[in-house]
């Protein structure tokens, strides 16, 4: 089974997506963006500065434009296969909605938009990551110190969030209790903690007369990892979300326990294909841009591991991972993880495959020798 999930801040960077508006579509995405905000979004996430991206009521609408714009472009080719399930890490939440079609696009970018705006108004407070110490000690750790914790995002990785001396000495507190690293985040405000309160309190009427819909797959939602469809249910977790840690390790166990092996991260970066590697070291995680940088990576998605080798340059795309591993499942050159196409062809002398333009999508039109069989 396969889930899409979705950045959250921090995984902005300027250029971000720029050779995508090349595609007259997803141009056309870009600029409905801009009208529907009222400024060039699109020129501050292709050209900065720097500085004016970073601010958080920009960061949040142009890390959702530029997820779908990724998703659109990965469905375009045929890249991505569908969602069974689909996540994202806080802000990424907005984005996995309109990705199922539960939540509109231009609804979701003016809902994020003013959920930024919001989030810089009540920026009070601080951010803190800890490294290396368990999640229960980080959990107790800020239950000593007055903070509380925002997101436990891998089994060594949890930050805190609070008032600002509430989160140094949790900082401080955690090194003694034997944590690798804790650091100050570069964040506008105590993100997922009690402190944006009156952020969720001003969000909920805007939300709750938004439409929503039963959407194409569920939602892993970031609060308690339950699965969601019933749109009042993505309503509140939307709401809920603002204040409540994002319990990222809890929803990609629960994807695990549904069946899910593969995981694409659909939007800038790799922040999430990382955690999801040590959430699950047994799934495969690939990220959005490295498909489309090398549109032959889904032939890997039958190995183990991560995909995320830069050495790992292929030839060929299969039509689905599904189809690929059927395929090679017996045969003498199997794929092997972290290695490339090109090298597992010229182990065995067989030349690349390539999708049958006569078929259908499922289908496999294999040229030259077939490898001998098992």
């Amino acid at each position: 089974m396969t889930a899409w999930v979705f950045p959250g801040q921090g995984s902005q960077r300027v250029g971000m997506g720029r050779e995508l508006s090349a595609d007259p579509e997803i141009g056309a995405l870009y600029a409905a963006a801009d009208d529907i905000l009222g400024f060039p979004l699109s020129q501050l996430i292709f050209e900065g500065p720097d500085e004016a991206l970073q601010a958080t009521p920009v960061q949040q609408p142009a890390i959702l434009l530029t997820s779908i714009a990724y998703l659109r472009a990965l469905r375009q080719r045929g890249l991505l296969p569908d969602a069974d399930f689909v996540a994202g890490h806080s802000l990424g939440e907005y984005s996995a909605m309109v990705a199922a079609g539960s939540l509109d696009f231009a609804d979701a970018l003016r809902l994020v938009r003013r959920r930024g705006e919001l989030m810089e108004e009540h920026g009070a407070g601080a951010m803190a990551a800890v490294l290396g110490l368990p999640s229960e000690d980080v959990a107790a750790v800020a239950h000593d110190t007055g903070a509380e914790v925002a997101n436990y995002n891998a089994p060594d990785q949890t930050t805190v969030s609070g008032r600002a001396d509430a989160v140094e000495r949790a900082i401080a507190l955690a090194k003694e209790r034997g944590a690798k690293r804790a650091i100050l985040l570069p964040v506008s405000g105590a993100f997922h903690s009690m402190l944006m309160a009156p952020v969720a309190e001003a969000m909920r009427p805007l939300i709750d007369r938004t439409p929503f819909t039963q959407g194409r797959a569920p939602l892993v939602a970031d609060v308690d990892a339950r699965v969601l469809r019933e749109p009042q249910e993505l309503r509140q977790e939307l709401v809920d979300q603002i204040c409540g840690s994002v319990r990222w390790v809890d929803v990609v166990q629960t994807l695990g326990r549904a069946g899910v092996t593969t995981f694409f991260e659909v939007g800038p970066g790799k922040v999430l294909t990382g955690l999801n590697g040590r959430c699950a070291p047994g799934a495969t995680v690939i990220t959005a841009e490295r498909i489309l940088a090398d549109a032959g990576a889904l032939a890997l998605v039958v190995g183990q591991g991560s995909l995320e080798d830069p050495n790992a340059a292929v030839e060929a795309m299969p039509a689905s991972p599904a189809v690929t591993a059927n395929w090679w499942r017996g045969r003498e050159c199997r794929f092997q993880p972290q290695t490339s196409v090109a090298y597992q062809h010229a182990r065995c002398g067989h030349r690349p495959y390539n999708r049958s333009s006569q078929n259908s999508p499922d289908v496999l039109k294999r040229s030259g020798s077939e490898c001998e069989q098992k």
